[in-house]
């Protein structure tokens, strides 16, 4: 039996499952990813195959690069989804997931980026830029 993990926006217009294993949680410092949250994305992935959305017509998609789109969701704003172009699957924001989530901690990317107002305190690897 296929893992089913279910999650949505704060207003609850965009729903999704996502079915299959979810990739380890990648936190992200880069510029774009603070400016859109805060802080920085907490995100895992799904293949576009095994994600099922509910309420797509209230996803909006902000193309932030030349390379990649950001899927919000237009009632409420709640970050959902990062999509790069050409592969063949979508990272969701782990904060969407409704629990228990089982997702588990990889590493930081952009690290070179990071906000001057936090610190990066845990054993996981760091990256200075994406992971190559």
């Amino acid at each position: 039996m296929q893992d089913v993990h279910k999650g949505n926006c704060l207003c609850g217009a965009v729903r999704f499952k996502a079915r299959g294993q979810l990739r380890e949680l990648i936190y992200c410092h880069c510029s774009q990813c603070r400016k859109q949250t805060g802080l920085y994305y907490a995100a895992t992935n799904v293949e576009d195959d095994g994600l099922d959305v509910e309420g797509m017509e209230n996803v909006t998609w902000y193309r932030a690069s030349d390379s990649a789109a950001r899927g919000f969701c237009r009632t409420c704003g709640s970050a959902l989804f990062w999509k790069a172009d050409g592969l063949g699957y979508t990272s969701i924001m782990a904060g969407a997931f409704e629990k228990p989530t089982d997702l588990k901690s990889g590493y930081h990317i952009f690290c070179e980026d990071q906000g001057d107002f936090y610190e990066i305190n845990d054993d996981l690897p760091k990256f200075a830029a994406g992971r190559v």
